[in-house]
């Protein structure tokens, strides 16, 4: 089974990732895979800089992502291009990660992605997990974890889908605003339900309800 694991910015989704990770299941993060769909020399960055300009590049060739995101997080349509031009660079390389280890037994499949939804991604996955967090903790956790003012976090925040959206589409829903055990506890409870048999294997039994 695969599954999509999505939340808003600074919501804790890489915290839940790692604590599906030390429940045994098999990680794919669709953020590591957007860094390496850029790489210098790929088509991808290429591409970026045919689009945005040389000044997106480090002294060593390297996509500067600070610079990157002053362009487009303040600008709708700069972000469309970014995303018309790295979205289907990771949605090739996310399908044929998965598919790779859908060729091996595994319990569970993580598929880390904080754009699913926006991304239109879902069909990569079997069920969705969506993490939220309180909006005031999820802005001090972004503040505090990035140089960034208030007005450019809050820009960031409001460049995702926001949480009731992505609640209303998910299977299964985290409240990340407590304590790390907390959120621990609730991780190893899903993976159990996820990763037991008869979830896996269920089916509807002559006449039963299906709803």
């Amino acid at each position: 089974m695969t599954l999509g694991l999505t939340g808003g910015i600074a919501s804790g989704k890489s915290f839940v990732a790692d604590c599906f990770a030390e429940c045994g299941a098999i990680l794919v993060s669709a953020d590591l895979l957007a860094r390496e769909v850029v790489n210098p020399g790929s088509p991808a960055l290429v591409k970026l800089v045919d689009t945005f300009g040389a000044d997106i590049l480090t002294p060593g060739g390297s996509l500067n992502r600070e610079v990157m995101a002053q362009k487009v997080f303040a600008d709708p349509t700069a972000r469309r291009q970014l995303e018309s031009i790295t979205h289907p660079a990771i949605a090739h390389l996310a399908e044929c990660r998965l598919a790779e280890l859908t060729l091996s037994p595994h319990d569970l499949i993580v598929y880390e992605a904080p754009l699913l939804f926006e991304a239109g991604a879902e069909s990569r996955v079997d069920q969705v997990l969506v993490v939220v967090v309180a909006p005031d903790l999820q802005l001090a956790r972004l503040l505090q974890r990035e140089d960034l003012s208030e007005t450019e976090a809050k820009q960031r925040v409001a460049a995702q889908w926001p949480q009731a959206d992505k609640v209303q589409k998910a299977d299964f829903v985290i409240d990340n605003s407590g304590s790390l055990q907390q959120t621990r506890i609730m991780v190893a409870a899903l993976y159990d339900y996820l990763t037991r048999n008869d979830y896996l294997t269920r089916t509807v039994e002559p006449g039963a309800s299906s709803s």
